[in-house]
């Protein structure tokens, strides 16, 4: 055990579990326990529509009878494009009793991405719905599925909302037209009308592929992250640790708004209810109104969520009108969490917030705070548990700091990654002696806790100094009049790359260059103060909530690229 590791158990709560014991098991093996142990508990609440632990079992299993006598064998990809709703959580468990291995897939994805997406993980079936289907028809004779599964919004009711549902989308215009033959082109329906039952466990769970998690494209090409059922269900079980649950706590209730086809999204919102035996409310679009009314109706215990959902909701006018006291335990994730805004949720809710770090090729975490010990502003936390951190230098990779010293985080763990899908040399990069880079900087203090200076991609050099975007962010989150910033390193002309804030102001709040530039300077060294301030109405966001700095970036590429053109 080294030295900083002994450190930082000293923070944990009393009774924390440090190294727990990881059992071998297949994913699907949870909901098979949920369905004995607690067969008559909610597992799926939506609209008007309630599925039990012991009905969902039901359901996955005859999807996965369908799709093995539609001649899916083990190991074949299923791809399943679908927002939150009841027909995702059928197709994932029932995918994954067929003994294939599952693609999540972003709905909003467009052409070029859906190819790429669907060419190199090769699935025999998509499953998708009516609302998509004019995207992907015209797609269809470059992509090598077998059969195309269409699932339409009232397959997720119960009557008489089945029924009135498809009317309504009728008269407004939204009720898609697919030619389905019953081969090519399958009513979820029809998959649904089998007699059979089907299960299959994988006979090495630590190594069986189970899901092809694509990561965001970044860095780069999106790329096909292999996650085994060991990967996952050591995921689960670390972070059972981390949450201190065992079958003697009370049953909680979760609003599954992070989208399921999102890693983070996929294990905290599918999986731990199932875990938990726990009711999931799947949420197909985000609405900070419709989310509190929600929370109003059902009363959930758990919330997991990107820091924009958090701070969206207290940003509703007439958020002072709901009690949201019934949340009890909090999971933040996929971007830093400002700290004045996490103070304010807690006093509003009272719940326990745990912040943490994670990767899609991790499955995703591997380091949080503590949920019932110490909490240390700005810090993602400490390894969870069987998880071990390193900090390296920048240049090899490979020389190992101390403390308080500045380089890329590397993590090591059983729930990270069997590697890239057909492409080793990636792999070899980013997996080295069994160590994940991650790509970001960091630092470890003198007890344990880690903290995140920014991405390695997006380290900038002004005036021959490091510049790190994400510490101008935070000293732009301290200014009361901002909503939302972010800064990023941008081409210059003669410079070659300068600093720039993309400032997003709070409702009815005016503010000038001049104002912002004089914080900046009383906050930062004058090299790291942004040169450009550009005022904008909202950022550019992924669904789970992450600011796409990216996107911006080659907005100002092609700015530049066209100003060049016209001299």
């Amino acid at each position: 055990m080294s030295e900083s590791s002994a450190a930082w158990q000293a923070h944990l709560a009393e009774g924390a579990p440090l190294y727990p014991e990881i059992v071998s098991r297949s994913i699907q093996s949870y909901l098979d326990s949920a369905a004995e142990n607690f067969g008559s508990r909610r597992a799926v609440i939506f609209q008007n529509l309630t599925i039990t632990y012991r009905q969902l079992k039901d359901k996955a299993e005859t999807f996965a009878a369908s799709l093995r006598d539609r001649g899916l064998k083990t190991g074949d990809r299923v791809a399943i494009m679908m927002p939150n709703l009841p027909q995702t959580i059928i197709a994932f468990w029932g995918a994954l009793k067929a003994g294939a291995t599952v693609v999540m897939t972003n709905p909003l994805y467009m052409e070029k991405e859906l190819t790429h997406h669907f060419q190199d993980s090769a699935p025999k079936f998509l499953v998708t719905m009516d609302l998509f289907w004019s995207k992907l028809d015209t797609l269809r004779d470059r992509l090598d599925v077998q059969a195309y599964i269409v699932s339409r919004v009232a397959d997720g009711l119960a009557f008489p909302l089945n029924l009135i549902q498809p009317f309504h989308a009728r008269r407004q215009g939204n009720a898609p037209s697919v030619a389905y033959d019953g081969k090519t082109v399958i009513p979820w329906k029809a998959m649904m009308k089998n007699r059979r039952r089907y299960s299959e466990e994988p006979q090495h769970p630590e190594s069986a592929l189970a899901l092809l998690q694509y990561t965001g494209g970044t860095t780069g090409f999106s790329k096909g992250a292999m996650l085994s059922h060991g990967n996952i269900t050591s995921q689960v079980q670390q972070l059972l640790a981390l949450l201190h649950w065992d079958e003697s706590c009370p049953e909680h209730i979760f609003l599954s708004i992070m989208p399921f086809f999102h890693v983070f999204g996929l294990v905290g919102t599918l999986l731990l209810p199932a875990v938990m035996a726990s009711p999931c409310i799947p949420v197909p679009r985000y609405s900070p109104h419709d989310m509190l009314e929600l929370i109003k109706k059902h009363r959930p215990t758990f919330f997991v969520g990107a820091p924009s959902v958090y701070i969206s909701l207290m940003q509703q006018k007439n958020i002072a009108q709901y009690d949201l006291t019934c949340i009890q335990l909090c999971i933040s994730g996929s971007s830093p969490f400002p700290q004045a805004s996490l103070k304010q949720f807690q006093e509003l809710t009272h719940a326990h917030i745990t912040e943490g770090f994670g990767l899609t090729e991790a499955s995703p975490v591997v380091i949080a705070n503590p949920l019932f010990g110490l909490q240390k502003i700005g810090s993602i936390g400490i390894p969870i548990p069987l998880t071990e951190a390193r900090i390296v230098d920048l240049e090899t990779g490979r020389q190992e700091l101390g403390d308080n010293e500045i380089g890329e985080l590397i993590v090591r763990g059983p729930q990270v990654m069997q590697g890239y899908w057909n492409h080793p040399e990636e792999t070899a990069v980013t997996i080295v002696d069994g160590w994940l880079h991650t790509g970001d900087i960091a630092y470890r203090d003198s007890d344990g806790y880690y903290f995140i200076v920014d991405r390695k991609k997006d380290m900038a050099i002004v005036g021959g100094y490091n510049v790190f975007p994400r510490e101008i962010d935070e000293v732009l989150h301290e200014y009361p009049k901002i909503k939302e910033a972010v800064s990023l390193s941008v081409p210059h002309r003669s410079k070659g790359e300068t600093l720039k804030a993309y400032i997003v102001p709070k409702e009815g709040e005016k503010i000038t260059v001049s104002e912002l530039a004089a914080f900046c300077r009383s906050k930062l060294a004058s090299y790291k103060v942004p040169r450009v301030f550009e005022f904008r109405d909202e950022l550019p966001k992924s669904l789970v909530g992450k600011v796409l700095r990216r996107a911006l970036r080659e907005e100002e590429e092609k700015k530049q690229a066209g100003e060049e053109n016209k001299n």
